[in-house]
Formats: C-alpha cells, structure tokens, sequence
C-alpha cells in the first residue's frame, strides 16, 4: 500500500520540486510575454493597455523562474564540497539580485496598469523598472564572475558561456529601455522607441539564453551518443 501511494505522489510532488528545466521555461515565457508585448508594430496594435497586461504576465514568469534560479543557486557561503574549486557566493549573488530586478520589474508591472498620472508613473513605474533593470545588470556582471570560476571566461565552445553573455546583452538592453522610458516632466517618455527597442531585443535575449542550456539538449545528446 505505502509503495503505491509513493508511486501516485511522486509525480505531483515533482511538479512543485525546483528544476533547471522548470527555471529555464519560466524564464522563456516570460521573455516571450514581455516581446510580444514590445515587438514592433505588434506593441502599436496592441496599445500601451494591452502591452502593459502583457508585461505583467510576463512578469511573474520571470519571478517564479528567479525564485527557482535563487534555489538552486546554492549556499550563501562559498562552499568547496559542494564544487571544488567553485564560489557559490557568486552564483547565488547572481541570482539574488536578479530574482530582486524580476521583483521590481513587478512592482513596476502591476502599477502600469493603474498609473494615470505622471507623478504615479514616475515613481511606482519608472522608479522600480530602473531599479530592476539595474540589478538585471549587476546580476549579468556576477554571472560572468560565477561562471570565471567553473570555467575560462573565453569558452565560446559551451552552451553555459553563450548563456552568460546573451544574457548579460539582454541585461544591457533592458537598462538602455529603461533610459528611453524615462518620464520627462510633460509626461512623455525620453524616447519611446529606445524603450520598446529595448525591450523586445532585451527579451529576445533572455529566450536564447534559457534556451540554450535547457537540460533538454543534455538528454539529447546523450540519447544520440548511445544509439
């Protein structure tokens, strides 16, 4: 009885484990939310109602996906057994202060959709997307010093080091679209087109980056090496 009973949990249990795979597909829906919604001539038919809604959808996606990266980031503390020679203090900085950035970036989501006045629109919207968008890219420069210490920081013959530095132009995509949509005093953004711009290409990069070290081209690979 207590064999079968474990065998019908364990699949419902597994969904709510954290996993790289599940970290990568929230990260990609979420950045597949976020282009749509900033995609050019999509985002103009859609208006800055239905874009916003996307955004924060999106939004979510991206925090759940931080959580789970902060999970399996590792402990706080530089830990040798748990990898000789690698500072998890690094990694978990990383995706401490990205997991931070998708916190502000919902902050800065779910006010879009109320903000009617340039004083709301500044401080709940802008405030939190440029603070999000900053730790977006302290979290890309930690992701290079976490991966420096597993690997040489020039390996552009692995999936990993690709990640790390589609995600780190991703990050500067997002800090530049937060740049463009800074509110001037009449209420209109810097430049609107380097905010939308930004966006979507900073999303985009964020897809390919999950992409490419989801544990599905490990499981692949190794099926096709021993056929």
């Amino acid at each position: 009885m207590s064999t079968a009973t474990n065998s019908l949990e364990r699949p419902r249990n597994r969904f709510l484990v954290p996993s790289v795979t599940k970290q990568c597909w929230g990260f990609m829906i979420g950045s597949a939310f976020f282009a749509l919604g900033s995609a050019p001539g999509l985002s103009t038919e859609l208006g800055s109602g239905g874009s916003n809604l996307l955004f924060f959808v999106g939004a979510w996606f991206f925090t759940t996906a931080g959580l789970i990266q902060l999970f399996l980031s590792g402990a706080v503390a530089v830990n040798v057994s748990y990898a000789p020679g690698r500072m998890v203090r690094a990694e978990w900085l990383a995706a401490a202060t990205q997991t931070f950035g998708t916190l502000m970036f919902n902050v800065s989501t779910t006010a879009a959709l109320r903000a009617k006045s340039i004083s709301s629109q500044e401080h709940f919207v802008w405030n939190p997307d440029a603070g999000g968008s900053v730790a977006f890219l302290v979290s890309g420069v930690l992701a290079f010093v976490a991966f420096a210490h597993t690997a040489s920081l020039w390996s552009p013959g692995t999936r990993a080091w690709w990640s790390v530095v589609i995600n780190f132009v991703g990050c500067v995509a997002f800090g530049l679209s937060a740049v463009g949509a800074y509110i001037l005093p009449g209420g209109a953004s810097f430049d609107g087109a380097l905010a939308n711009n930004g966006t979507f290409i900073g999303a985009i990069c964020f897809l390919l980056a999950s992409l490419v070290v989801l544990p599905f081209w490990d499981r692949h690979a190794r099926a096709d090496s021993s056929s």
